[in-house]
């Protein structure tokens, strides 16, 4: 399968590259997110669809919406192409994450938004996946960072407690999303 570059004009390659390094000159965590709070930017690579895409999704102490739709499209039903707005939440946990990680590597996307369809097909088909999955409202990501234990990473998730975080050693990924605190 080809992989797709999900291009950014000039000027949002050098915002992104200004707040990542940004946040990557800030050595302590806390004063990480506060730094981060004024720019935040991610980057991830779909497992499935072998995309990428680094953007900064907030800025000015606003979300953008131009790059909201774009990570929308990202992170949409991989299955059917069904695109769903997701909670800018989700975006804000893996940032924290990340900026407690200390790295700028791209977050490895297992799963973002998953239409109803294709979730009752998966919980049909296996004991991890919930019914009424928070992916099918867009608040709910896996993903895991290559070169950086997935356990760590659970750990960072909880330390947050900014909502649901499950674990999947097995399948080397962690769950995160914005619903109500608890962990699996």
């Amino acid at each position: 399968m080809p992989i797709h570059r999900l291009d950014r004009p000039p000027s949002a390659r050098r915002d992104f590259l200004k707040c990542a390094g940004a946040t990557l000159v800030t050595l302590a965590p806390a004063a990480a997110w506060a730094r981060g709070s004024e720019c935040r930017s991610l980057s991830f690579l779909h497992t499935h669809t072998g995309e990428t895409l680094s953007c900064v999704y907030y800025r000015a102490g606003g979300y953008d919406p131009a790059t909201l739709a774009r990570v929308n499209h990202f992170l949409r039903d991989f299955r059917t192409g069904d695109v769903h707005a997701i909670d800018p939440g989700v975006l804000d946990i893996l940032f924290a994450v990340r900026s407690r990680v200390g790295r700028d590597d791209p977050f490895h996307v297992i799963s973002g938004y998953r239409s109803p369809a294709t979730n009752a097909w998966l919980h049909r088909h296996s004991t991890g996946v919930a019914k009424h999955s928070l992916h099918m409202e867009g608040r709910a990501i896996d993903v895991r960072l290559p070169g950086f234990p997935t356990l760590r990473l659970r750990d960072l998730g909880l330390a947050l407690q900014r909502g649901g975080v499950g674990y999947y050693p097995a399948s080397d990924f962690v769950h995160l999303d914005t619903g109500r605190v608890r962990s699996w």
